[in-house]
């Protein structure tokens, strides 16, 4: 059985909390924002003033995405990932689940430009939509350039077969419900090397819009790419990514965020063939 240990939460921004010295700032004080009530959604820009951006941002994720909307985009490039097995630590911020990596893992490539891989979090059920339609989970991979930009890759998923990762991590889920993270610390376990092969797979199809982290602080000017394959898990394990969670965060997913004008683009690798 991994150890477990708990570490102080040093911040109260969710995830990258962009400032002078660092971009990235996990913010994991779950006390301050929730999904449900007072300290739900709808009162996020309320709870601080570092949290304006949740209520009078214009560019906000998540977003429904109509396919008879979208802009195909034949200059758009395949989604290069490249990714090595890490050592990995598997945490419960009290309002999501999330993987830290404790070394580089790799990058992702946009227009030429490198994004690493900093962590991958879950929500249940997704955040975004595809013609309306909800699904049972998402995988957000949060990505970092050097000049401090970020980008998202969104993964959906429906009910059917496992998911061949979280089957591998299902007994350290477990324990992860049983060391409930309390007060201001968050709960920790090891999960030694982790093989990043289900995170790399040849991506034939996704859409591309400019939005916001989905949490507290909101910030904007993220590029978000939504996976167009659908990945199955199945329902235990959506219960297990929700087991740890503190009550009013168990449906961890932000509202569908209007477009404001903004343009959801589409690459298709059967369009950069013609």
């Amino acid at each position: 059985m991994a150890p477990r240990y708990s570490v102080p939460v040093l911040g109260i921004a969710l995830l990258l909390l962009v400032s002078s010295t660092s971009a990235i700032d996990a913010g994991r004080h779950s006390s301050t924002f929730g999904y449900v009530g007072s300290n739900g959604p709808g009162k996020w820009g309320s709870l601080s003033p570092k949290f304006v951006t949740c209520s009078n941002g214009k560019h906000q994720t998540p977003v429904d995405i109509v396919k008879g909307q979208v802009v195909r985009n034949k200059r758009f490039e395949p989604l290069p990932r490249d990714y090595n097995p890490v050592n990995a630590t598997l945490v419960n911020n009290g309002f999501n689940i999330e993987i830290r990596f404790d070394e580089h893992v790799g990058v992702l490539v946009i227009n030429g430009k490198n994004y690493t891989l900093k962590q991958v979090h879950y929500h249940t059920p997704s955040e975004h939509r595809i013609d309306g339609i909800q699904f049972p989970a998402e995988q957000h991979l949060v990505h970092q350039s050097a000049d401090g930009n970020f980008s998202v890759v969104s993964i959906l998923y429906k009910y059917g077969a496992p998911d061949s990762f979280l089957r591998k991590i299902k007994s350290n889920l477990g324990e992860l419900a049983k060391d409930k993270c309390a007060g201001d610390e968050e709960a920790h376990i090891p999960l030694g090397i982790m093989d990043t092969k289900h995170m790399k797979r040849k991506t034939r199809k996704y859409y591309r819009y400019l939005g916001s982290l989905t949490t507290p602080p909101c910030t904007e000017n993220i590029i978000w790419n939504i996976l167009g394959k659908v990945r199955s898990i199945s329902p235990d394990q959506v219960q297990d990514l929700k087991a740890p969670l503190a009550s009013s965060c168990k449906d961890n997913s932000r509202p569908v965020q209007p477009l404001n004008g903004r343009k959801i683009e589409l690459y298709d690798e059967l369009d950069a063939k013609n």
